[in-house]
């Protein structure tokens, strides 16, 4: 079996450059999470770097396949100097184990909650999952692996997950764009759902 996670860390710094910080969470009946840390002028990226070590598995699945399914890795980008979101590691890496501990597939569309804001004072406790390729391109395994994919994560306030659970994803993102939101604004306010 390929190992993936060395695979998966080159193509992050091949995309991202050296990353300048990282740290390490393991939760109790997981494997190691990391979170990977890279600044590139006035943007900060957090990548983590271990959800895609196994296949995300469907949780009504009797037996868990461990070669076939998804393989994801979670990204977020934030304006840097803003907010101290350099605590954004640990809700991270909670977000990224919760295909092991959880049994959940993470997928765009999807949304994930950690509970409490995902860095001091931040006006956001969940996110929106949106679509991969855009900043890391997917990573290839060899068959039957499926590819390691990079999925953006979209911060959203309380409001706004309220929102998106009724008129979906899509609907979000359009109001975000219609109203010319700054995604990576750490501090922004919720977009007019009215």
């Amino acid at each position: 079996m390929v190992d993936v996670l060395p695979l998966v860390e080159a193509r992050l710094r091949s995309a991202l450059g050296e990353p300048d910080a990282r740290a390490a969470v393991t939760f109790l009946g997981t494997e190691r999470i990391e979170v990977l840390r890279f600044q590139q002028e006035d943007i900060v990226r957090y990548a983590t770097l271990g959800m895609s070590a196994h296949p995300m598995t469907d949780p009504t699945a009797v037996v868990a396949d461990p070669v076939k399914g998804p393989r994801a890795e979670l990204l977020l980008s934030v304006r840097s100097g803003l907010a101290d979101t350099g605590k954004v590691l640990r809700p991270l890496a909670v977000l990224a184990a919760s295909p092991q501990v959880e049994g959940v597939i993470v997928a765009p569309g999807g949304s994930l909650d950690v509970g409490d804001p995902l860095w001091p004072g931040a006006p956001f406790t969940s996110v929106l999952v949106a679509e991969p390729g855009g900043l890391v391109e997917d990573l290839d395994l060899d068959e039957p692996l499926d590819p390691v994919q990079f999925l953006p994560l979209l911060p959203m306030t309380p409001n706004e997950a309220a929102w998106k659970r009724v008129h979906g994803a899509q609907a979000l993102q359009e109001r975000w764009l219609t109203n010319g939101t700054d995604l990576r604004d750490p501090s922004r306010r919720s977009v007019p759902l009215d």
